[in-house]
């Protein structure tokens, strides 16, 4: 696979279905825009519907005729997550794409609604508990992809604490941040080696390097005082950050397993091509082990 991957490269999506979630802004809202662009009936699942709306709204301009939606859903509830997959399974007889793009970020000591790190919590359990509730509908689709985003911070020291994956003992929002990153990557590869011998469905993960979003908003004060000196020469812009997620998305090159990200200056910036992992991220216990954990947490099964 070349690294010189634009849009233009996006195949006609014309009668596809792309679920995207986060899609009101950042990394999201650009690969709403670019799949929406190119033909495909997009969801824009989101947990402020009025923001989701003026995301819309403003696709529309850009795109007049894009066929678009809004659903409601907050990965930090899994009783919304529930709702909004019955919402989707009862509208759109099949899912082409699920896109796994929502995230929080260095977020304080915060729980979800069942009681999970909060960062953990959406960043993991809510896509986990998504994706197993709207897989049944991707699994009879010809070419049908689930993308989840992960970071770079899934290298940095980022491990599975599995002795206390809420963090009840000393939290830090850097290593929780890490950790649901890893966990991305885990879950990847996992469902991958689930739907081997499916036939149409490929797991694929994927992240932005480091781009221009407001994900940064919730970092220490020192990290966002060091963030505006650096922003000019260290990032790229959000439109570039949703590359390496639309080609994983739409590119026929890619297969499932595999990990695309930024080519250039350490995977933070340039054209999406594949890169790799840390060896963390193949670790097939921690692999496993963190599925059981997660059926067991969220209380969703996949048919797979």
């Amino acid at each position: 696979m070349g690294n010189n991957w634009t849009t233009t490269a996006i195949p006609d999506q014309s009668g596809r279905v792309a679920v995207v979630t986060g899609a009101n802004a950042g990394i999201g809202f650009h690969t709403a825009c670019a799949l929406a662009a190119r033909g495909a009936h997009v969801v824009l699942a989101v947990r402020n519907v009025g923001k989701g709306n003026a995301a819309m709204a403003s696709i529309a301009t850009d795109h007049p005729g894009a066929d678009l939606s809004v659903q409601e859903l907050d990965l930090a509830s899994l009783d919304s997550v529930r709702a909004a997959a019955q919402e989707l399974r009862d509208t759109y007889p099949r899912i082409d794409l699920l896109i796994n793009n929502a995230g929080v970020m260095y977020t304080p000591p915060s729980k979800t609604a069942d009681g999970f790190e909060l960062q953990l919590g959406t960043n993991h359990l809510g896509h986990f508990a998504l994706t197993g509730l709207l897989l049944g509908h991707l699994l009879p689709v010809e070419g049908s992809r689930v993308v989840t985003i992960t970071s770079l911070a899934h290298k940095v020291g980022a491990r599975i604490r599995f002795e206390d994956l809420h963090f009840a003992h000393g939290y830090h929002p850097e290593t929780a941040y890490g950790q649901s990153k890893l966990a991305n990557l885990l879950f990847t590869y996992e469902l991958q080696r689930r739907l081997k011998g499916t036939g149409n469905t490929i797991a694929v993960a994927a992240h932005p390097g480091l781009s221009d979003t407001e994900l940064v908003g919730n970092a220490p004060m020192y990290f966002r005082a060091m963030y505006r000196v650096a922003r000019p020469f260290i990032t790229q812009s959000a439109s570039m950050g949703a590359l390496p997620s639309l080609r994983a998305a739409t590119d026929p090159a890619v297969r499932g397993g595999q990990f695309l990200g930024p080519s250039k200056a350490l995977q933070t910036r340039g054209a999406p091509c594949v890169v790799k992992s840390s060896a963390r991220s193949h670790d097939a216990s921690a692999q496993r082990r963190l599925w059981s954990i997660s059926e067991e947490l969220t209380g969703v099964t996949f048919p797979v």
